[in-house]
């Protein structure tokens, strides 16, 4: 009988750097309980822990596929503390959209735009930043406007997305991340702005 041998984490991630989707999914398999499980612990909310780890790993992608891996220990280590830096970055921010300060006498927290109703002004605006962004949406590749379109506009999950298209999760991370990086430039391009 012959035993298998196991590939290694750093054999996985030189493969996926070349080109090799197989690697990452494999990479991905190996790792998709250990952080979701970590998370979840810390976050104690699944749809929390979810976005999380879905940033977790869009954020692996763009690392490695830049070239900005560097092997410095266990790759298992360098995942749950990139995990673990989002939980961080999650909760500061949760910290200062709730936070603000009294004693700071140059906040007039009576006059935020957030606890405002919309005006017409800002909603003729709004309409038309949504219009700009639907227009930037269709002008992407059918594999990229679908992918954003079944995560903003249907709020489906990245694993969701990834068995309705029958594509790997690691594709459709990749499709998203395409589909940002196309509309940003497009936005430049056009001098079209995305918020206000």
């Amino acid at each position: 009988m012959q035993k298998t041998v196991k590939v290694t984490d750093e054999a996985l991630v030189a493969a996926y750097a070349g080109g090799s989707n197989e690697a990452f999914d494999t990479l991905l398999n190996r790792y998709r309980e250990h952080v979701f499980s970590y998370i979840f612990r810390i976050v104690k909310n699944e749809e929390i822990a979810d976005d999380i780890f879905q940033e977790t790993f869009v954020k692996i992608i763009m690392t490695i596929k830049q070239g900005k891996y560097v092997e410095t220990g266990k790759f298992s280590a360098w995942v749950t503390r990139i995990a673990r830096n989002l939980v961080i970055d999650y909760y500061r921010q949760e910290k200062s959209e709730n936070l603000i300060s009294i004693d700071n006498e140059d906040i007039d927290l009576l006059n935020r735009r957030d606890l405002c109703e919309s005006n017409i002004e800002d909603n003729i605006v709004l309409h038309q930043i949504h219009r700009d962004i639907r227009k930037l949406i269709k002008s992407l590749p059918d594999a990229q406007r679908g992918v954003i379109e079944m995560k903003f506009y249907q709020n489906m999950s990245f694993k969701e997305i990834a068995d309705a298209t029958n594509v790997s999760i690691n594709t459709a991370l990749g499709r998203m991340r395409y589909a940002l990086m196309h509309i940003r430039k497009l936005a430049k391009e056009n001098n079209i702005a995305l918020s206000f």
